[in-house]
């Protein structure tokens, strides 16, 4: 008779992870039981605290990892290696500058979400809700259950566990996506949309497992990477069930033609919120995507080659040319991160071990771009006829004269559009370099080519921006830049500082990220 052995388990090993999702419970526990007063202020303390205290743990298990090397925890359930931790490294720096901005209100005590999210949007009790000084304060739990979800997708050793993360990282988001302030039925529009087409998604990833766990008789990856060389006459098996959860991969990361989601969720979703699902799940799903790659299916790159052509070419084009025609800033934002995702993708399929370092630098890189700019965002105001400040000024018109009104804010969005088109001296550029380079090592010289040429043609659309910002007359004073509490500030002023640095001297993030590019197999 069989007997049940229970798994060893390293908790030590778990650490940053139960951090983020301890102080997730604790922060429910918080919105039932602590005085309404002093939730938002207790909410604030722990997110902070536990974002911090999962970054400075991913530290603590890199230097174990260094010393003892990578590991399998959980029975092979989850990979501690280094393209793991240097993937969770970089989700709790972005989480940690995401939830500032997230938490910061402007110097009337407004935020970025509705007082009251079961409210009908401008119904009597959303307006008492708003007069009374609500705080949808449940925001904090729910991002730090999204940041813990990516740190499992990022370390995910079998299909089922990343199946499971990638619930627990959208569910929080599709909630969040509704939570606007303004514009209440265009924020539940987007988050009604993510939420249909993220369950579509998650039915491709699961068909797919279905599909390869038939073809091999395990979820494992390492099991997976065994079978695929061995196992004859079930090629189609293998090939349909990859292509499925790639498929459900690519619309996390925002690939076309699986976009459809991104514009209107960007758009309609809270800018902070916005800023930390571009930058965060990006980076979460392109850590999976590199771990299933590289792992399970470098035998099969030359049946998937022509797919990920394909994906790769129709995301460059669809960022680059329907960005060009938009006047919303939010939505040019979102198709520059369809284009972004297409020049990640190329160091995915280069299948070189310099390509996982590079396409790690990459989201680093692009992440601070992208919070530092929706975070910009949150502070660029329109004003009403009676000199009121209300919503956010997200028209591109709008934009312009920001340069005279407020330099230092507008140097600081030149900066970030300057990284985003891939300028000298910026961290978009040496992470562009990196991915073209890695790209170029791997054999795919002609669709570094196209890129080169997309990313010039995104250059118009950032450039566009910043003229109107400093070379063209503001239209009166119906747009202005609020104070906030400050922590914007000290996220903006972060993602300025890691943009230049990283610009500027890349070599240490460069070299760590090359020690980090080795998968357990």
């Amino acid at each position: 008779m069989n007997t049940f052995v229970a798994p060893e388990i390293d908790w030590a090993a778990l650490t940053p992870t139960l951090i983020l999702a301890g102080a997730a419970v604790l922060g429910v526990l918080v919105e039932a039981f602590a005085p309404r007063g002093s939730r938002r202020a207790v909410q604030l303390v722990l997110g902070l605290l536990a974002t911090a205290g999962s970054l400075v743990a991913v530290v603590w298990r890199w230097t174990v990892v260094g010393e003892s090397g990578p590991r399998e925890i959980l029975g092979g359930s989850v990979i501690e290696d280094g393209p793991a931790l240097a993937a969770q490294t970089v989700l709790a720096l972005l989480g940690l500058v995401g939830l500032l901005v997230i938490a910061d209100r402007t110097e009337s005590g407004e935020g970025a979400f509705v007082a009251q999210a079961a409210a009908r949007p401008g119904s009597a009790d959303e307006a008492d809700a708003t007069r009374t000084g609500l705080a949808q304060t449940e925001v904090f739990p729910l991002t730090l259950f999204a940041l813990a979800g990516m740190f499992v997708f990022a370390q995910a050793g079998d299909l089922l566990t990343l199946f499971i993360a990638l619930e627990v990282l959208s569910l929080p988001l599709y909630v969040l996506s509704g939570l606007a302030r303004r514009r209440r039925l265009l924020s539940q529009e987007a988050s009604l949309k993510y939420f249909l087409l993220g369950a579509f998604a998650s039915a491709f990833v699961i068909f797919g497992i279905a599909l390869l766990y038939g073809y091999s008789g395990t979820v494992r990856f390492s099991g997976l990477a065994q079978a695929v060389p061995v196992t004859v006459g079930m090629d189609g098996m293998l090939l349909a069930g990859s292509i499925l959860v790639i498929v459900g991969l690519l619309f996390k990361v925002g690939a076309a033609p699986f976009h459809a989601w991104t514009p209107d969720v960007y758009t309609g979703a809270p800018t902070p919120i916005t800023g930390f699902m571009a930058a965060a799940t990006k980076l979460a799903a392109f850590a999976a995507l590199l771990r299933f790659v590289y792992v399970v299916l470098p035998d099969m790159s030359w049946d998937l080659t022509p797919f990920f052509w394909v994906v790769i070419i129709l995301t460059m084009l669809v960022g680059t040319v329907v960005g060009i025609v938009q006047t919303d800033v939010k939505r040019m934002l979102a198709y520059s991160s369809i284009a972004h995702a297409g020049f990640v993708l190329i160091g995915v399929v280069a299948l070189e071990r310099i390509g996982i370092g590079a396409v790690l630098f990459y989201l680093l890189a692009y992440g601070l771009a992208t919070v530092g700019a929706f975070a910009l965002v949150t502070l660029v105001r329109e004003r009403d006829t009676a000199g009121n400040v209300t919503g956010e000024a997200t028209h591109l018109s709008q934009w312009a004269g920001l340069g005279r009104r407020n330099p230092v804010a507008a140097v600081a969005m030149t900066l970030f559009l300057l990284s985003f088109a891939g300028i000298p001296l910026t961290a978009g550029f040496m992470g562009k370099f990196a991915v073209f380079t890695a790209g170029v090592d791997g054999g795919q010289t002609v669709l570094v080519v196209l890129a080169v040429l997309a990313s010039a043609a995104t250059a118009f659309f950032y450039v566009r921006l910043v003229v109107l910002m400093f070379f063209t007359e503001p239209d009166g004073e119906t747009v202005a830049v609020v104070s906030s509490e400050g922590l914007t500030t000290v996220a903006v002023a972060v993602c300025v500082v890691g943009t230049v640095l990283l610009g500027v001297l890349p070599g240490p993030v460069l070299n760590l990220a090359e020690q980090a590019s080795t998968f357990l197999p």
